[in-house]
Formats: C-alpha cells, structure tokens, sequence
C-alpha cells in the first residue's frame, strides 16, 4: 500500500479528515523542536512528497509550497529552547504537536501521527512508527516541520554566526562539537541535554 492508499482507505472508513503530524528538531542541541499538522484533500498527489530526511533542500522547499498551496488545512507548533529544558524533549514535542493541531481551523477526525501518542488531544490517533513512510498526510507534516525549523535556525545563524546554524542545524554534527568546545553554549543552547554541558571547554 503506498502513502496515499494509506490515507485514503482510513477516509473511506469514515475518517474524511485525517491530519498528519510530525516534528523536526528532538535530535538537535540547540534550538526548538517544530511540529506541523497538514490536513490533505482526497485525491491530493503530490510528485516526490516522502519522508523529509530524504528529500535533498531544494526540493524540500519546492515541496514546502506545493504542501502549502493544496493542502485543506495546516497547523504549527514551535516549543523553544528553554521550554524544552524546562519539560523534557519529550513532553515539549507533545507540546509542539498539540499546539500545531489547535492551530488547525478545522478539527480533524484522524491524527496520524508519527510514533508519538497525545494523551491531552481527545481526537482519535493512530501513531504508526515512521509514519512519514506510512502515510502521504504525514509525510506532508515532516516536510512543513522540517523547512520551517530549518529557517528559524537559519534566522538564529545570523545572531550567532561562530556556531554555523545555517549548515548543520543544531545538530550535534562534528563541526557543531567543535565550535560549542571553541565558544561554549550560546542563549539557544539546550542545557538539559548532556552533549552541551559536558563538552570540555578550553581553559
């Protein structure tokens, strides 16, 4: 089954509106984490769309506005830095998700959502592991989630240009290591998370 039979068989069993949703940012040191719930109509194809990580940035932005243009409804939900060392990185992409899904102007009557559960969304939830690859619906949200992320780190590279947000992200790639053990954490570092505070600064 691909990603829109997926869909478009839970419609048939009586769930017209199926939102979507996933998130981009629980892995990274710095930053917020982003969901995205995207509402997608029947019989919505759209060339290319799949799991965001493995979709090259330029066609991840051509998708963007393809998503953006056909989709029925689409919510966002950011949680920063300082949330998420405030709630866990768990509970702060619940969080995110949540907010995403009360920014929606319809209520949906399906959540698909990407291996995460929301106990506080009373609306029905199916939650299949890597649920981009499952479903078109979800594969939309990762698109939204991950270009909208992407542009607030590019935003917050140019505050902080030594740390080089707009290449990696806030990702803990090696470069990233190498610029937080040159400079130490900056105001959008997440210190509840180890690989921060541990690096070794330079005396």
């Amino acid at each position: 089954m691909d990603i829109y039979q997926h869909d478009e068989s839970l419609r048939k069993k009586g769930f017209p509106l199926i939102a979507g949703i996933d998130e981009a940012g629980r892995g990274p040191l710095a930053g917020p984490v982003v969901a995205a719930a995207v509402v997608l109509k029947t019989g919505t194809r759209i060339d290319g769309l799949r799991d965001s990580k493995k979709v090259p940035a330029k066609e991840r932005e051509s998708l963007f506005s393809e998503i953006k243009n056909t989709a029925v409804d689409m919510g966002i939900g950011i949680v920063d830095h300082a949330d998420i060392d405030r709630l866990n990185i768990l509970r702060a992409t619940r969080y995110a998700m949540k907010l995403a899904v009360e920014n929606l102007s319809l209520q949906p009557d399906l959540l698909i959502i990407d291996a995460v559960s929301l106990p506080s969304v009373s609306i029905r939830q199916l939650t299949p592991v890597k649920g981009e690859s499952v479903s078109a619906s979800v594969a939309a949200a990762s698109i939204i989630a991950k270009c909208v992320r992407d542009k607030i780190m590019t935003e917050y590279h140019e505050l902080y240009p030594q740390y080089n947000f707009s290449k990696h992200k806030g990702y803990s790639t090696r470069e990233h290591m190498q610029k937080l053990q040159e400079f130490g954490p900056c105001p959008i570092h997440r210190r509840s998370f180890c690989k921060v505070m541990s690096v070794q600064l330079p005396l």
